[in-house]
């Protein structure tokens, strides 16, 4: 990614200002950053401030580059404190925008985010989301129930996913039955990143429903049919939801022959475990992959600037779930599939020239469908009464100076449960034991309050109880 002028300057203090949506009012108000202290080597840098909204400047309605890594965990980018992986690409847009430190996906697991993130509502709302993950042709995203991408080309929006779907398989789910204009990427929940084959051994990628084939490493080919797509002459404004499998298993990095050769001649054989990977990979290899995504990212937001567009194109980039075997996680505990903190917290950077200065950070807790909320309103228009969503939007608070409304963020998976009000978290493993953590003095979730607070425990536990009456049971 070329050097901006931006990296050679101290950054203004200018955040979102203005309005966007219809009939919002101004409000001339600063926001304090609250909530949990940073990560070492994280935002308290000489270059950030805590975000602070400005008001009094317009813009047009953005276009929307929503990019999503799979399983990256939070703490995986030397912006966020990993000592041993280099992601310039991604720090310097964090330098442009904001960075959030406590920001959470909508689940412990790949499906079930995406679908928080394409509903904006909890994943136990639709069958679909009750699958962590999804493994099966049983189950998807299904085409009635109204999503970002429907609304926003209600609203005007031309709309393609680019990437891993995996919300339904063919013939009932599809991107492109739920929203989204276009589609090319990979139904399943992972592929050996040369051949294509899925976790049943079937090729799997398509560009719209059909098969197409190409067996390039992957991670190439969707960088650059995205940077394709920010390239055009677009008419009208766009959402673009990239999503990058890297560096979701098996650990293949780019130029890995030998061995996708040897992953592809066991899935070929029946062996179902292949893809997982389990005998192979390095701390050594995933820090590869997180630094082959970061250069891909990269050459997206070099073919953005390079279209003229960047001023005006919101960049969201996060991750679908916390890190696994070989991600760096420090402090936090837990992976992928756990609601402790190191399954569910992910590294999350949004940047809008038009509207936002960089070197700032908010240590709000905010979730994966907060940003669906945030985007509709931001895009002028409104979600389906018929089907309420679980965010809210953090519109007020990053454009005209409004506190986060306040709420708690709930997660459920099969056998844990997890809410977050305030700094308290509110955790029951999977041994069923209740516990309470304050998680500005303790990140890593290992000073147990429970027995310090019991009435808070009470009201947290009653909280999560409630929300949880309203979700469909999980089947037996």
């Amino acid at each position: 990614m070329s050097t901006s002028s931006e990296d050679s300057s101290p950054l203004s203090r200018r955040a979102f200002g203005g309005v966007v949506g219809v009939g919002a009012a101004t409000v001339a108000a600063g926001l304090p950053a609250a909530g949990a202290h940073a990560a070492s080597g994280g935002p308290d840098s000489p270059r950030e401030t805590p975000f602070r909204a400005a008001t009094g400047r317009h813009a047009r309605r953005p276009n929307i580059l929503f990019i999503l890594g799979d399983d990256l965990g939070w703490a995986d980018l030397s912006s966020y404190g990993a000592p041993h992986i280099s992601t310039p690409n991604l720090d310097r847009l964090a330098r442009q925008g904001v960075r959030f430190t406590d920001a959470y996906s909508g689940s412990a697991t790949c499906s079930p985010t995406r679908f928080s993130l394409y509903t904006g509502r909890f994943p136990g709302r639709t069958k679909g989301g009750l699958a962590e993950p999804i493994a099966d042709r049983s189950r998807g995203l299904e085409p009635t129930h109204p999503t970002l991408a429907s609304l926003l080309r209600d609203a005007g929006y031309a709309t393609a996913l680019i990437g891993k779907w995996h919300c339904g398989y063919l013939p009932d789910y599809s991107p492109t039955k739920s929203g989204w204009d276009e589609f090319f990427g990979n139904f399943g929940g992972a592929l050996e990143y040369y051949s294509k084959l899925g976790l049943g051994g079937e090729y799997d990628l398509y560009e719209g429903d059909a098969e197409y084939k190409d067996l390039r490493y992957y991670t190439r080919i969707l960088t650059e049919r995205a940077s394709e797509y920010v390239r055009r002459d677009h008419d009208r404004p766009w959402l673009l939801n990239l999503n990058f499998t890297t560096p979701h298993w098996p650990w293949i990095a780019d130029g890995d022959k030998e061995e996708a050769a040897e992953v592809e001649r066991r899935i070929k054989a029946g062996d179902r475990s292949a893809l997982w990977h389990g005998d192979a990979g390095s701390v050594e290899k995933y820090a590869q992959m997180v630094e082959d995504l970061d250069r891909s990212v990269g050459k997206v937001l070099d073919a953005l600037r390079a279209s003229g567009q960047e001023r005006d194109t919101l960049v969201f980039f996060g991750s679908d779930n916390g890190g696994e075997r070989f991600s760096y996680q420090w402090p936090l505990s837990g992976e992928k599939s756990s609601l402790q903190e190191g399954g569910i917290r992910i590294p999350t950077i949004v940047r809008w020239p038009a509207r936002l200065d960089g070197g700032q950070f908010s240590h709000e807790p905010v979730c994966t469908p907060d940003w669906t909320a945030t985007l509709l309103e931001i895009a002028g228009t409104r979600p389906d009464p018929a089907y309420p969503l679980d965010g809210v939007s953090l519109a007020g608070y990053l454009l005209r100076g409004e506190e986060v409304p306040e709420r708690d963020l709930f997660w459920r998976v099969r056998g844990e449960r997890a809410l977050r009000r305030g700094k308290w978290k509110y955790y029951r493993g999977q041994d069923g034991t209740d516990h309470l953590y304050d998680l500005v003095d303790d990140q890593r979730e290992q000073a147990d309050r429970a027995a310090d607070e019991p009435r808070l425990l009470a009201e947290l536990k009653q909280s999560w109880e409630k929300v949880d009456a309203g979700l469909l049971p999980y089947p037996s």
